[in-house]
């Protein structure tokens, strides 16, 4: 992530990106297989969590999250049944461990507080999932007077996200800088 001084100096408001700007969202995910593993292996009475998580863990890193329960039936055997229960783990986590802001996103929010500039989260992904997310970070305090809109609900109700912020905020839309993993 950039510095606060290497954006442009016109820019009242920053948008950030949850996934892998404020947090790594693999420390999301490597909670919920873990969690899945041990939700199989409690119903199938079969010790199967250990080499589950890591499966999973190794999949994700080398090919991502993309018809990941697919790989996981197929290498264990697991009924169908668990589709829906893996994703609503994913969706609906208690996660056991907080998740923690990177450290380039803290000292920029900081940056960006301490020179009075507007910030919000504009997030893509389930929304229900991206809230689960936000509600486990550890915030540090720094979640105050901080808004939330779910890219996917503005592009479904046909909003375009950057107008439509600015207009909420009272500034132009060439005003805001998104902050995204590209």
């Amino acid at each position: 992530m950039i510095a606060y001084k290497e954006f442009p100096h016109n820019a009242k408001m920053f948008l950030f990106e949850l996934d892998d700007v404020l947090f790594p969202k693999k420390d999301y995910l490597l909670q919920v297989y873990y969690l899945f593993a041990n939700y199989v292996e409690f119903n199938e009475s079969r010790p199967l969590a250990g080499a589950m998580t890591t499966f999973m863990r190794d999949t994700y890193l080398l090919e991502g999250d993309t018809d990941l329960f697919d790989k996981i039936k197929s290498k264990f055997d697991l009924d169908e049944q668990y589709r829906h229960q893996f994703g609503r783990i994913q969706v609906h986590a208690q996660l056991p461990l907080k998740l923690l802001l990177a450290p380039d996103g803290v000292r920029l929010i900081h940056d960006l507080k301490s020179n009075d500039k507007q910030m919000a989260i504009l997030t893509k992904g389930n929304p229900l999932e991206q809230l689960n997310k936000m509600k486990h970070m550890d915030w540090q305090g720094l979640d105050k007077g901080l808004k939330v809109y779910f890219l996917d609900e503005l592009n479904f109700r046909n909003i375009e996200p950057i107008g439509y912020i600015a207009d909420e905020f009272g500034i132009k839309p060439e005003e805001i800088v998104c902050v995204r993993n590209e």
